[in-house]
This record gives structure tokens, sequence and C-alpha cells, in this order.
């Protein structure tokens, strides 16, 4: 079963490395993995997606919060919660067609072209994993992918609970 981890943690270096050690040893793996400052620049926040049952997810928080940086681990799947992640995808757009074909699926699943080139498009979309998947489907459908990035998921608690020191 996915499972979503947020981890707040002190912005100290080598934070990062031990909770990824910690996967590594215990041979869990990591699906995706996000790192970024919050409104307070001493702390940063992991969102880690990984797969596992209620007792492997378990085990995980319980080492994790063993962690001398680590201030708080929520588990996400564990309640009401938003989840995005962004894609930023290059397609060939090499004459009208094509580029009338991309426009449109931008348009029908709410991408935007945010770079042009003489033979290509520079796309972004914000969505659920499920959604940029079917959006990366219909466009291989319509030209070639240059390449492909993406920034692995981030979630958040929906109403008034916060992941907080």
């Amino acid at each position: 079963m996915k499972r979503i981890l947020a981890i707040l943690l002190e912005n100290e270096p080598g934070a990062l490395s031990r909770i990824v050690g910690l996967f590594s040893q215990r041979a869990y793996n990591i699906d995706s993995l996000t790192v970024g400052t919050t409104d307070d620049q001493t702390l940063s926040r992991i969102t880690i997606t990984t797969h596992g049952d209620d007792r492997v997810v378990e085990q995980i928080t319980k080492q994790v919060n063993k962690l001398v940086d680590v201030l708080k681990v929520l588990d996400l799947t564990e309640m009401q919660h938003i989840e995005r992640e962004l894609l930023l995808v290059k397609v060939y757009a090499r004459d009208e067609q094509s580029r009338a074909a991309v426009t449109r699926v931008c348009d029908v699943f709410q991408g935007s072209i945010i770079d042009m080139g003489k033979q290509s498009y520079t796309l972004q979309m914000v969505s659920s994993k499920d959604k940029i998947e079917s959006f990366l489907d219909m466009l291989r459908h319509e030209t070639d992918l240059i390449e492909v990035v993406r920034s692995g998921t981030v979630g958040i608690g929906r109403g008034d609970k916060a992941l907080r020191s």
C-alpha cells in the first residue's frame, strides 16, 4: 500500500542523509522524496512516498522518530490530505498539427505551455499522480516526449491539523 510520510526536521547538514540511510539500511524503498525549508529557515520538511503495510510503516516511523534531527513524523495516508506532483515535460511540436494537438491536450488537462522552441514545447502540470500519468499517456499518443521531469509527491493534511514543532 502506498504511504506518504511528512517529516519535520532541523535544517542541518547530514539530516537528509541520515533519513535516506535509515531507509537503505532496512531495505525500505523510497518511491519519491521531496525536501524544502519551511517558513522557519531552521526547519525542513521532507515528504517521502513509500510502499508497505501498517507494520512496515510503523517500524519506519519509529526508526525515523529516533533520529536526533527529527522533530515530528506524520503519516498523511492515515488522514484527510491533499497531494500534488509537479511535472515538466518537453515534447516535439514540429508542425501545426502536432502543436494544435499538444495545445488541445494541455487545455483538457489544465496543463500549461511554459516555453516554446523551434520544434518543441515545454509543458507544466501540477496535479495528482494519476492525472499526470493520464496527461503523459495522451501526450504520447499525439507526439514524442523529449524529456520528463517529475517532482515526486508533496502532501499536506486537510483542515487545521499541521506538522509543526
